[in-house]
């Protein structure tokens, strides 16, 4: 059974999760947990290793290891990796083809189709290089999705909402943060307003802030440590770690002690809630405010929302649900999968327009879902979902910079003969009827002509030889049929011989020339010189009771043509 495959590529941390059957799973990245670091080493040898194994390896060599790459998209100053330059969508390509891959290696195949999701507030260029990073990650079958878009309809496929609802979407997540307000329609959602979000705020500043606050109560110990010694490089993103579990475990902690393990210092950091709440408050501040520019651009007020949804990692702080909650005065709704509703609402997605191209034959190329008419719960929950045509698929004619088109879905050619992903064959079209009798009569005139060619030599006038029992004329000749009919002579059929095979309209009883004529013109037969075999003797013929004949009398010499039968 073919499956589909949606992907959140997050800033700091990468989810997956595939629909089969009717049923939403999250797909098992790591071999700790089910998503992975967002991170991408590159080996001396020049390998390239992504995820768990990059995160481990980065304590030993972290010159050769980028984090937080989608935060640089758009940024043209490469990466370097040990001295090699990566641009972010290269690096984001890399990524993603290993997800599919690993996924693939637990289904035993490739997904039959594949949703990435990018954040709403990106604009066209970014979503290009997006495209390019599918691009060169050799994803054929693959669609765009606004993160905002796939939580909201995950959340419709375990609560039920009905149609006019609206719903608002808060997505704070390991780098960037998005706002969107969605109206349930009877086939899925849509965007009111425009997006709002700030590129620069996610949980990577939240650990910064607290890494900053552990630099701080080690003092001088940390500036002077040599940052150009490899043990003093590993020990720092060993600090970086410990912080990012310390802001983890304040989620249900009050408290926590961060050890620091420099080489000229072993020691611990208190931090507890209330601090680290202090730290990020002005940014949750800037949030808050995006949320409300975009309930002023859909024309709304918060009494106008049901409820707001929290995705995101970082959602999860505490303190994100009280600000979010007395601001808007609106009930504020906590995703069961903070880390995987947008993966998840991105599988539902895949399947959805995976399902449509499969039975319409038709294989876009990057389309992205604006507005999308998809995710009503059917798929992975218990109400039914109504099919994405392929006509709502909105597919943006941008020229990537490596030249390639992106094309309209009315563009796209239709190969009757191509099996789309997942096995499913498409059949091919049987040619029209009229295609085959229009064929078939004209192989019937290219056999004629050849007789008529075969025949009629370079058209010579020169009378033939005539049997004494054939009716037949010279060519131009009018004849009388039977019924008293006239008609030129080359109408006149060999069906008034009895015995003999009807001709042809059109063909004389001209012979070809001998082999080795170069011209193949008729010759004109005399009965000394005609081989006895060619005709039968007039004594073998049957009478014909064909009334006398008025074709004007012939050019032969009476001596060698013999008078014609009488009535």
């Amino acid at each position: 059974m073919a499956y589909f495959l949606g992907i959140d590529l997050g800033t700091t941390f990468t989810a997956a999760a595939i629909w089969r059957d009717g049923r939403v799973m999250v797909a098992r990245l790591g071999s700790h947990a089910t998503v992975i670091p967002s991170v991408v080493l590159l080996r001396e040898d020049g390998q390239v290793i992504t995820g768990e194994a990059a995160e481990r390896r980065s304590l030993i060599e972290p010159q050769r290891v980028a984090r937080e790459f989608k935060r640089r998209i758009g940024d043209p100053t490469p990466l370097f990796l040990g001295g090699t330059p990566y641009s972010a969508e290269t690096l984001m390509a890399k990524l993603l083809r290993w997800v599919v891959d690993r996924v693939a290696e637990d289904e035993g195949g490739l997904p039959a189709g594949i949703t990435v999701c990018h954040p709403a507030n990106w604009g066209e260029y970014k979503k290009d290089l997006l495209r390019q990073a599918v691009h060169l990650a050799d994803l054929t079958d693959a669609t765009l999705l606004t993160e905002p878009e796939a939580a909201a309809i995950h959340y419709a496929s375990l609560e039920r909402i009905q149609p006019g609802a609206v719903v608002a979407v808060y997505d704070l997540g390991g780098g960037t943060f998005d706002a969107a307000v969605l109206r349930r329609t009877g086939v899925g959602w849509e965007i009111l307003g425009f997006p709002e979000g700030v590129e620069r705020l996610g949980g990577v500043d939240f650990d910064a802030a607290v890494q900053r606050h552990v630099i701080r109560s080690v003092g001088d110990a940390y500036d002077a440590l040599d940052t150009s010694d490899m043990p003093v490089l590993a020990a720092v993103a060993r600090l970086r770690q410990e912080c990012v579990s310390a802001k983890e475990a304040l989620t249900a902690d009050t408290d926590v002690s961060i050890p620091v393990m420099l080489p000229s210092l072993h020691t611990e950091v208190r931090l507890t809630r209330r601090e680290f709440e202090d730290m990020i408050k002005p940014a949750l501040g800037e949030s808050i405010a995006a949320l409300e520019r975009a309930l002023r651009s859909a024309a709304l007020t918060p009494d106008d929302v049901g409820s707001v949804l929290l995705v995101g990692g970082s959602s999860r702080i505490p303190l994100v649900a009280e600000l979010v909650g007395s601001s808007l005065g609106r009930p504020v709704a906590v995703d069961d999968h903070p880390k995987h509703g947008v993966a998840m609402g991105a599988a539902l997605v895949a399947a959805e327009t995976g399902l449509e191209r499969v039975s319409s034959g038709v294989h876009a190329v990057l389309p992205e879902v604006v507005g999308a008419a998809v995710g009503t719960g059917g798929l992975g929950g218990g109400t039914a979902v109504a099919a994405l045509p392929v006509s709502d698929l909105v597919l943006d004619p941008i020229t990537p910079a490596d030249g390639l088109l992106l094309p309209g879905v009315d563009d796209l050619p239709v190969d009757p003969t191509t099996t789309p992903s997942g096995g499913v064959a498409v059949e091919p079209q049987k040619p029209p009827l009229a295609l085959l009798i229009g064929g078939v009569a004209a192989l019937v005139l290219l056999v004629l002509g050849g007789l008529m060619i075969i025949g009629g030599g370079h058209g010579d006038d020169t009378p033939r030889h005539q049997s004494p029992a054939s009716p037949i004329t010279q060519p131009g000749a009018l004849g009388t049929t039977p019924g008293g009919e006239h008609r030129n002579a080359t109408d006149v059929t060999a069906s008034t011989v009895p015995g003999s095979v009807p001709l042809p309209a059109g063909v004389s009883t001209t012979t070809p020339g001998k082999p080795g004529d170069d011209s193949g013109s008729p010759t004109t037969a005399s009965p000394t010189t005609a081989p006895p075999t060619t005709e039968p003797p007039p004594t073998t013929e049957p009478p014909t009771t064909e009334p006398p004949t008025t074709e004007p009398p012939t050019t032969e010499p009476p001596t060698t043509q013999p008078p014609p039968p009488g009535p």
